[in-house]
């Protein structure tokens, strides 16, 4: 996480648990010639354009005092999606039985993405089961080598 994203998750961090809810994840990027500040919230019931305004309106009078950004920005408070991402053990614990995407930094049984059901997690490992034609198979892949994972909708 930047220094930005970081100031950020500290600014936020008392503002979302207030309110019941928990930061999902920070983006400070660059698009073009703007900037943008997006911090992604999510609650047990989802996350509504009024849990937005009420998040976005404190962070920004927070960050308005402490200004860690030192150009013109936009800010943007949005629920993550179905397609959340999955970045903290936690996000992993709470997603056990549901449909996850996974990209590896490294082939694992010659494969780099995997999609499937996410059947356990034990604090270091991830376990997907994952359809090859008709056939079930179970893949460990270890957490250390995830460059990317989220929930996957499927259709």
């Amino acid at each position: 996480m930047s220094k930005i994203a970081q100031t950020v998750h500290d600014l936020a961090l008392p503002i979302v648990r207030e309110l019941n809810m928990e930061i999902v994840d920070i983006e400070y990027v660059k698009e073009g010639k703007n900037y943008f500040l997006r911090v992604f919230i999510d609650k047990e019931t989802g996350i509504d354009i009024e849990d937005c305004e009420m998040v976005s309106e404190r962070l920004s009078e927070k960050l308005d005092e402490v200004d860690p950004i030192p150009h013109n920005y936009y800010l943007e408070v949005s629920s993550p999606g179905a397609e959340r991402p999955l970045k903290r053990k936690e996000d992993f614990e709470k997603s056990v039985g549901k449909r996850v995407y996974i990209k590896t930094y490294e082939p694992i049984e010659k494969e780099k993405i995997f999609e499937g059901t996410l059947t356990n997690f034990d604090g270091e490992n991830v376990y997907v089961e994952i359809l090859i034609k008709t056939r079930k198979k179970q893949v460990m892949i270890p957490l250390k080598k995830i460059a990317l994972a989220r929930l996957a909708v499927s259709f």
